[in-house]
């Protein structure tokens, strides 16, 4: 994944030293768990308390997806 393609995404995510997409993709992790991981990345620079509560969302679709 060294293609420029995985560089393009909005600002919030530009100062990271690894793209969330770029993450999620290289450890093939599902639909779910990719946007937890956005949304807790983001939350200060975007989407504040809610990006809490949809990362706590798709936590919730995790467990009842996976557990129950």
């Amino acid at each position: 994944m060294s293609s420029k393609v995985w560089d393009k995404g909005s600002d919030h995510y530009k100062d990271f030293k690894i793209q969330p997409s770029k993450f999620v993709n290289a450890n093939e992790l599902l639909f779910a768990e990719g946007n937890v991981i956005k949304y807790i990345c983001r939350h200060k620079l975007k989407g504040k308390k809610e990006d809490i509560i949809k990362a706590i969302h798709y936590c919730e679709m995790i467990i009842e997806r996976d557990y129950e």
